[in-house]
């Protein structure tokens, strides 16, 4: 499972990108607007510094004009994936711009239904949010694993970008049911590498060789 960073600090993706934790960024309005940074600018630092698919969200809300802005978008660099809600022109827009040779990741997605439209529509990625599911007491680990099945049965190639991760088990989880990229923020990839019982020897074994005097260097 690949994993993308879910932010737009620079610093960040960078401190992960060299423990090759870094297959690619997704970005949103939300997202650069915490970064207090101009969207064209620090996209453009981010395609630099990271080798896969960055996500670039368009604003516009009818399909010519998320056309235009995705076209924008993807001049930024070989490397923007450009990003539409799934909505019906965001379906119209995706269509254009994958079309026109640019990746496409579709987000906002909360159904097997919209999944299987984007599919359609020549969408690259598929977001699906499964954060945003369980606040609402649905399962969005669910909604992974519909998709998947959906996928698999028709041979589409359109990626399962697992979105809206909130926690660790998320991540896991959505390795097992076989999504092909999961995009969380620095945080949740960080805690990923947590267990009590790693804590726990670990303090043992420092106490140990404390006691026996033991130095490599």
């Amino acid at each position: 499972m690949k994993f993308f960073v879910d932010t737009a600090d620079v610093d960040a993706i960078a401190e992960l990108n060299e423990l090759g934790m870094v297959d690619g960024v997704t970005t949103n309005p939300s997202i650069i607007a915490k970064s207090g940074r101009n969207i064209l600018e620090v996209t453009k630092e981010i395609c630099d510094l990271v080798d896969g698919p960055v996500s670039a969200e368009v604003v516009a809300v009818d399909a010519d004009a998320m056309i235009a802005e995705g076209r924008k978008l993807a001049k930024i660099a070989d490397n923007i994936a450009v990003k539409v809600p799934l909505t019906w022109d965001g379906l119209k827009a995706c269509k254009v711009l994958s079309g026109e040779g640019n990746m496409v990741n579709v987000t906002l997605c909360f159904s097997a239904n919209q999944a299987l439209l984007a599919a359609k529509a020549g969408a690259t990625f598929i977001s699906p949010f499964i954060g945003r599911l369980d606040d609402i007491n649905l399962d969005g680990l669910e909604l992974i694993e519909d998709i998947r099945t959906v996928y698999d049965n028709f041979g589409f190639e359109t990626q399962i970008l697992a979105a809206s991760i909130r926690s660790a088990n998320h991540m896991s989880e959505c390795a097992k049911i076989g999504a092909d990229v999961a995009t969380a923020p620095p945080n949740v990839i960080k805690a990923m590498a947590n267990h009590v019982l790693t804590d726990k020897g670990l303090a043992a074994f420092l106490e140990d060789a404390k006691k026996a005097d033991i130095k490599i260097v």
